[in-house]
């Protein structure tokens, strides 16, 4: 399976020098292809360098923050320009151990779309707060409700993709342009009948660095998964239109 690995960042140099490495260890043949977003902590010039002597780590350096949805398509436009089967998408930071990358691709051959989930049994979250909890929860329940989703976790970014059904999805009707972005995909994707699986792991907290969830994304979400909900139900298309 030719396997790429996106790697979404934004100031995640003092992660991305171990992280890659260990990456690697796991999944020594995939591609790791970094999507930074002109980080002033000098990540696109770290990923650079590392690139130089290593022909499985790539780079896509954006002007400037253009949001973690835009980061996420830039990745899927990729692996589908460049013919990779399976595209396994994961936070820079280590809250998503690169020891379960393995699991999630073992998965593809019985899904399309391998969820590493906190929300089933034998999966958790470590360090959070009751607040964060809640919040996470409740955009669950939300995008559950309102989009039809069957999984139990809808808003982690750590899967796995069969890049063949992510070329049936037009994704000029994307809306979301942040962390809504990962609810918006499981919906568009479930529209074309996509098999998804979900595993248990561990969600733990960044080792370095600090988060950039915050208020206003939460109810970015909830205001776009309300859009999907009502595309939904008046059946907007979610297809390409064939040429």
């Amino acid at each position: 399976m030719k396997t790429l690995i996106t790697l979404c960042t934004y100031n995640e140099a003092e992660n991305l020098k171990d992280l890659i490495p260990e990456l690697q260890s796991h999944v020594p043949d995939a591609v790791i292809l970094v999507i930074d977003d002109n980080s002033p902590d000098g990540t696109s010039l770290l990923v650079k360098e590392m690139a130089a002597s290593d022909v499985r780590l790539r780079l896509i350096q954006r002007p400037g923050k253009l949001g973690l949805g835009t980061a996420t398509l830039a990745g899927f436009q990729y692996a589908m320009a460049h013919s990779f089967d399976v595209l396994v998408n994961l936070d820079a930071d280590f809250s998503h151990g690169p020891e379960y990358v393995p699991q999630l691709l073992d998965k593809m051959n019985e899904c399309d779309v391998a969820i590493a989930s906190r929300y089933v049994e034998g999966g958790g979250v470590a360090g959070w707060t009751l607040r964060r909890k809640l919040m996470s929860q409740t955009i669950n329940f939300w995008a559950r409700t309102m989009l039809g989703l069957k999984t139990a976790d809808n808003s982690g970014s750590f899967r796995s993709y069969r890049v063949t059904r992510l070329q049936e999805i037009d994704w000029d009707l994307t809306i979301a342009r942040g962390y809504a972005f990962q609810e918006e995909v499981l919906y568009r994707l479930s529209r074309t009948g996509c098999r998804m699986c979900e595993i248990p792991f561990i969600f733990q907290d960044r080792r370095y660095g600090v988060t950039k969830i915050n208020l206003r994304e939460c109810i970015a979400a909830v205001w776009v998964i309300f859009v999907l909900g009502i595309q939904r139900l008046l059946g907007y298309r979610v297809k390409r239109v064939p040429s």
